[in-house]
């Protein structure tokens, strides 16, 4: 492992300054302000949902819980998966804007409604979909708020892998013991509280499958299936056999090998697909 000097202590300046040459692999798809930085209007298709995203495990969420209702013969939930290139700043156009203030995939838009409805950041999408089409969502109050708990959990702790281990361990320009430490101590830790809660239930909330467990799968169950960061022999995550067992079985749903493929253009070429606008692009009907 390189390491940053250590003899060589940063002293923050009084007022911070945006550095564009230090933000790493990923340093253009970040920036300190908000706002379009062109006009480009985003493309619509024939579908009651516009799906504008990248498959990236957040961006999966959406397009595995689409799949799964299409699955149940929910017609209605057909979608256009538009595939948005955050390396060219697709994310920054004013038509994207406009669905997601915050230029972040996925952004999802309902033109079902009486005028469009636009839903964004994925968690919101995730219940938004399931309250609208009644599925996924457990009816049981404890259940229901037990779904909830998880799937908010998801939204708090996954910062922690992706921004905070996966940056490190991954993107960042320097190997810095430190960061690797903080974060893999603080996943590690999450896997540990999945293990043990899993250790008495199947799914997430319990016996049925939910959105909580749509939401956590494509970080935490990735993680363990050794396709995120090629950190699992890092991280031991052989020890998390109730973990393990979860992911792999989710895994083998149908809905979410369909739904993992949607804008996806790396790895696997069999395992790819830019868009989606018919369930032919992923050989279904």
């Amino acid at each position: 492992m390189t390491n940053a000097p250590t003899n060589q202590a940063y002293e923050p300046p009084k007022i911070w300054k945006w550095n564009q040459e230090s933000g790493g692999r990923w340093a253009s798809i970040n920036r300190p302000i908000a706002g379009p930085t062109h006009d480009k209007e985003l493309p619509v298709g024939k579908h009651p949902f516009q799906l504008y995203s990248l498959a990236t495990p957040n961006g999966q969420k959406v397009t595995i819980l689409f799949e799964e209702l299409l699955a149940l013969g929910k017609t209605d939930a057909e979608y256009d998966a538009w595939f948005i290139d955050i390396g060219e700043g697709d994310q920054f156009s004013s038509g994207f804007v406009d669905i997601n203030p915050n230029s972040k995939i996925p952004a999802l838009l309902d033109r079902s409604t009486d005028s469009p409805t636009r839903v964004f950041e994925s968690g919101s999408i995730l219940m938004y979909l399931a309250e609208k089409f009644g599925h996924f969502i457990p009816q049981d109050p404890a259940k229901r708020a037990e779904c909830f708990n998880w799937l908010f959990w998801q939204m708090g702790s996954a910062p922690y892998l992706g921004g905070g281990f996966g940056h490190f361990y991954s993107y960042a320009p320097v190997k810095i013991e430190y960061c690797i430490d903080r974060f893999a101590m603080e996943v590690k830790r999450q896997l540990d509280v999945l293990d043990r809660h899993l250790a008495e239930n199947t799914y997430m909330a319990g016996d049925d499958y939910s959105i909580a467990d749509i939401a956590i799968w494509p970080w935490y169950g990735e993680l363990v299936r050794g396709g995120l960061y090629n950190a699992a022999e890092f991280l031991d995550v052989s020890s998390y056999k109730n973990v393990t067992r979860w992911a792999n079985a989710i895994a083998e749903r149908p809905a979410v090998q369909r739904g993992s493929r949607v804008n996806k253009t790396w790895g696997d070429e069999a395992k790819q697909l830019r868009e989606r606008h018919d369930a032919a692009d992923l050989g279904a009907t």
